[in-house]
């Protein structure tokens, strides 16, 4: 007699270590404080799992280890069993409520995400009834390179220990949701037909409103409202209109400001860090450098010998 749901294990990733319930050791890598999705990176023995499911869609994806050998194993999904191939790359997809169990016939290593179904919801409302969002099961023997991209690039930013800023969270989920609306999702999306971008007036509008918002932690949804779209499109339209993505031009914003403010004012490098929105003073500087080509102590130390000149 099939098991009632009600007594399989429920994993929900908004609680703190959840995926501790069901793999040997702890994962060695978690995000924090991503609103509505959640990444971990596990290395993990041989083990098996119980019965269980998510209240959150998750993707699973492989990594090969040093020795470059895969770790084969069987995957339930749904009622469903299958031999896996996960070779590198290879992704699974659990969808939000679907019961699933795995083993790992031999040590693996592994990442995970974890996505709220109401964020696919809510961006995917323009092409598709929010009734009918629903994802299929996929097991891990295909391999897709957009999600693995994805997932190497969340691994970095959590790594990065949080100092990433919350736009750019934001519009990764956003792509990442856009992706699986259309490559995963039972209910084909509609077409959205192209255009020439934002108006002038709008784009006038969210520029003004980043460049007097500078100092705070700016969101996509907010900056999506302003323009009155939802994050998806206005996304997508700010791009066509700047040829640069929102979070690359509040980058770039900032950087301008801050080398502004270390020109023209007395400010110390602290206090224009915390003034243009950076998380603190090496923040500024890995960027300042990264795209200005100095840091902000040699373009202080060429300004001085500057006056010193005159």
């Amino acid at each position: 007699m099939k098991e009632s749901k009600q007594s399989i294990k429920q994993l929900d990733y908004c609680q703190e270590n959840a995926s501790d319930q069901i793999v040997p050791r702890p994962a060695v890598l978690r995000s924090l404080g991503w609103d509505g999705m959640h990444f971990e990176l596990h290395q993990q023995p041989k083990f098996a799992t119980d019965e269980h499911y998510h209240t959150m869609h998750v993707l699973t994806c492989g990594l090969i280890d040093s020795t470059n050998q895969s770790a084969p194993g069987i995957r339930s999904l749904d009622g469903k069993q299958e031999r896996e191939r996960r070779s590198a790359g290879d992704i699974a997809i659990i969808p939000a409520g679907v019961s699933h169990s795995c083993s790992w016939d031999a040590p693996a290593q592994f990442m995970v995400l974890a996505i709220d179904p109401i964020l696919l919801k809510q961006l995917g409302q323009d092409w598709v009834n929010p009734d009918q969002i629903e994802l299929r099961p996929q097991f891990m023997s295909k391999s897709d390179v957009f999600i693995q991209g994805i997932l190497a690039t969340l691994k970095a930013e959590a790594a990065a220990g949080g100092i990433g800023s919350s736009l750019f969270i934001d519009s990764i989920k956003t792509a990442l949701a856009i992706h699986l609306l259309r490559q995963y999702c039972v209910t084909l999306p509609k077409l959205f037909n192209d255009s020439n971008g934002l108006s002038q007036v709008t784009l006038n509008l969210v520029k003004e409103y980043v460049n007097e918002h500078l100092h705070d932690d700016l969101r996509l949804a907010e900056l999506a409202a302003i323009a009155q779209l939802s994050p998806y499109h206005f996304l997508r339209l700010f791009k066509q209109s700047m040829g640069i993505t929102p979070h690359q031009y509040i980058l770039q914003s900032r950087l301008n400001q801050a080398k502004h403010l270390l020109q023209q004012s007395e400010l110390g490098i602290v206090e224009i860090a915390a003034r243009t929105g950076f998380c603190d003073q090496s923040h500024l500087t890995r960027y300042f450098k990264r795209i200005i080509g100095v840091t902000p102590k040699q373009l202080l130390r060429s300004r001085s010998e500057a006056k010193s000149a005159q």
